[in-house]
């Protein structure tokens, strides 16, 4: 076979102090010594690798026992480790590791680390995973010094234990017990939560009572809510396009001012090139037309002279009492206001017309001259017009002869140059169309652009309209950016309405105490939450009593059907060891129905049908009854028992080893640590039990610690324990060959 525990080792436990390395081939391995030399430290190490946590069953007082205390010779160490390496190559532990390596550290501050393959882990992982492949710290894969009766002088439950261990089943009475301790909890938390659920439900009632008349107030403020957001949505929506559209038209319009700002300063340059380009007759006849104007402003001075003479005539005609002078001087004045009047005329009349206009004037002032010097000197009518006056009169007369010579000469002028300005005219007249046609297209868009500006204006004035009726609702403009047109297909008359009653209605509501609303909705939050996990703990206790159920039946039926098989071979090699006789395991049957079940206490607490009732079960110590324990029956040869406590030492070992090889044939496990158990045995049982270790050899490895020669004859390899001259532990092997090898 291939061995299955590879190797052992230890630094700082116990006597070790140093690192000592223990392989172990496949077999039987034998360790040897005096004494006190520290053999049974290796099956303590071994033991306390496999998850022992108690101090006292590694022989020691206090956890710090298993550290190397020191000697006189060698210093004590800090901290003691041991590492147990297995072969995994056939997958017999759960795991993708060819080797598996479990080890553990104390050290002097109490601190304890496990790792398996150097990843810690935690001590009941290490337990479950070992339980898995029917190794543990209790039982009889470890059997003690001085324990080789462990199986019979221990209690029903016990053994029970112990079988099941090595059948493997101790892997389901570790779910078994933490099932039953989750169900315990499970209840208990149930019992906590239904109590709080029915405290809570009264106040949660009267809550509700308080709060009902807030609770449509909710459903009023959602529909306030989603007509504003209908209502002013819509309309920001709206405004938001009508503006861009706006203003994109003004900035569209803009860009068409400037081409037409463009096209009227060209028709101006156009025309201002066309004036540059006039002919030199032109240049003349503006000059005529200037000299014309100044004349035009001298007759109108000479009308203002002949009026001054007109006022000082009529003064004249005044002076003097004389009727004669009266009618010289009306004679006068009627000659001026006549020049007046025909001067006038003449002003809108072509040059010809003013010409005989003033030949008619001087006429009558000649005939109004001669009138006066025919008259005779004595009569007083000659002194009525002075010289000085005379003589103006005189002069503007001249000076109207003259003027009419140069306004006809002019305005001759003047029409011979503008007969030759009728081509430039033409082209001056197009030119300025031109500059008035641009003009006129710039007064149409500024008008187009006054209506736009104030199409802006209006859809301002309504967007901040909108703006303060969302300020006055207690709203924000952020809150309807998202808004869209196809939201809005109601009526907005009906939902303005509707709006004023959901706020008047809300009003009449009054304010919401948030305080009581708050512990409202949290208290019924509470509620949900116990009532899911009421639920959730209900499903959990059925689930874990389901699961108790199947765990009980497995356990129930895989250990009947091991017991069978187990009896079997316990009567064959109890009549071998003793040569004739009988022995049996029985399983107990509870005397009470229902009875507690320790819960610190691995055991299982099934029942088996069918046995004796009358046969103690196994009692915890205040004597209730437990899980059903295994009871051991024997008949020896030629001698008469009544209990187990009749045998002798030697018998008590016989009949355990017969047990457990018993086992051991039904399920062998992986190996087997046996710690002087063939001390009690005689030669001649001491040389059957060393035929049993080389049969059984073939199927599980043994460690075995013995002073017995013929056990030592047995195993391949011995290792001896001696004491070193520092006082720790040594190790020296010895590797013997088989008899028919040799």
């Amino acid at each position: 076979m291939s061995n299955f525990l590879k190797k052992l080792e230890l630094n700082g436990f116990k006597s070790f102090a140093g690192k000592t390395v223990l392989e172990f081939p496949a077999g039987i391995v034998a360790v040897v010594g005096p004494n006190g030399s520290g053999k049974s430290n290796i099956v303590d190490s071994l033991r306390w690798l496999l998850g022992e946590r108690d101090a006292k069953n590694l022989r020691g007082a206090k956890v710090e026992d298993l550290i190397f205390a020191g000697t006189q010779k060698r210093a004590r160490v800090g901290m003691a480790q041991a590492s147990l390496y297995f072969e995994n190559k056939h997958k017999f532990f759960p795991v993708d590791f060819e080797e598996v390596v479990i080890s553990r550290q104390i050290s002097r501050d109490g601190q304890s680390k496990y790792y398996l393959n150097k990843s810690e882990i935690l001590l009941r992982d290490l337990v479950d995973f070992l339980a898995k492949v029917r190794l543990g710290s209790r039982g009889l894969i470890i059997i003690g010094q001085g324990d080789s009766d462990v199986f019979i002088r221990s209690t029903p439950l016990e053994r029970r234990e112990m079988i099941e261990e090595i059948l493997g089943l101790r892997e389901y009475q570790i779910k078994k017990a933490d099932a039953e301790r989750r169900l315990k909890n499970s209840k208990i938390n149930l019992d906590k939560v239904q109590a709080l659920i029915e405290e809570i439900v009264p106040h949660l009632r009267s809550l509700k009572r308080q709060t009902s008349r807030w609770e449509r107030r909710s459903a009023l403020e959602e529909e306030l809510r989603t007509l504003e957001n209908q209502f002013f949505g819509f309309q920001l929506a709206e405004l938001g396009k009508k503006g861009d559209a706006v203003d994109g038209a003004v900035a569209g319009h803009q860009k068409a001012f400037e081409a037409l700002a463009k096209e009227k300063k060209a028709a101006e340059l156009r025309q201002t090139a066309v004036e540059e380009s006039q002919p030199e007759e032109r240049k003349r006849l503006v000059g005529v037309k200037a000299e014309v104007s100044a004349l035009m402003e001298t007759r109108s001075r000479l009308q203002k002279d002949l009026g001054r003479i007109e006022a000082q005539i009529e003064m004249a005609k005044r002076a003097t009492a004389s009727p004669h002078v009266a009618a010289t001087a009306d004679r006068l004045k009627d000659l001026v206001q006549k020049i007046k009047a025909e001067l006038e005329a003449a002003l809108d009349e072509e040059p010809l017309g003013v010409h005989a206009a003033i030949e008619n004037i001087l006429e009558e002032i000649a005939m109004a001259l001669e009138e006066g010097n025919a008259r005779p000197a004595k009569e007083p009518s000659a002194a009525t017009v002075p010289d000085g006056l005379r003589r103006e009169l005189e002069q503007a007369t001249r000076d109207l002869a003259q003027l009419e010579k140069d306004i006809a000469a002019l305005r001759e002028t003047e029409r011979s140059l503008e007969a030759g300005q009728e081509e430039f005219y033409a082209t001056f007249k197009g030119a300025v169309a031109d500059v008035q046609l641009a003009q006129g297209k710039i007064d149409a868009w500024e008008k187009e652009n006054r209506e736009l500006l104030l199409e802006k204006e209006r859809i301002e004035f309504r967007r901040e309209e909108v703006l303060r009726q969302i300020e006055q609702a207690g709203r924000r403009p952020e809150e309807f950016r998202g808004a869209s047109q196809a939201e809005a297909k109601i009526d907005f008359g009906e939902a303005e309405h509707r709006m004023f009653r959901l706020r008047g209605d809300l009003a009449s509501m009054g304010e919401v105490d948030q305080a009581l609303v708050k512990e409202a909705n949290e208290t019924e939050v509470r509620y949900q939450h116990l009532l899911k996990e009421s639920e959730d703990l209900v499903k959990a206790v059925a689930d874990l009593t389901s699961l108790l159920g199947e765990l009980t039946e497995k356990i129930t039926n895989e250990f009947d059907k091991s017991l069978a098989k187990i009896n079997e071979e316990f009567k064959k090699f109890f009549a071998l060891m003793f040569d004739g006789g009988s022995a049996s395991l029985r399983v107990l049957k509870p005397k009470t129905k229902d009875a507690p079940c320790d819960d610190g206490d691995e055991g299982s607490s099934d029942a088996v049908p069918g046995q004796d009732a009358e046969t103690e079960a196994g009692e915890d110590e205040g004597g209730a009854l437990r899980a059903p324990g295994v009871e051991i029956e024997v008949k020896l040869p030629r001698k008469k028992i009544t209990s187990l406590d009749m045998l002798s030492g030697g018998e008590r070992s016989l009949v355990g080893i017969a047990a457990l090889f018993a086992m051991v044939s039904v399920s062998p496990p992986p190996f087997l640590v046996l710690d002087e158990i063939d001390a009690p045995l005689d030669e001649r049982n001491a040389r059957r039990f060393g035929e049993m270790l080389k049969e059984f050899s073939k199927q599980t490895q043994f460690i075995v610690v013995t002073h017995n020669r013929a056990t030592m004859e047995a195993a391949e390899i011995l290792y001896g324990v001696t004491l070193a001259e520092d006082g720790s532990s040594k190790i020296v092997s010895l590797k013997l060959e088989r008899e028919e090898a040799a």
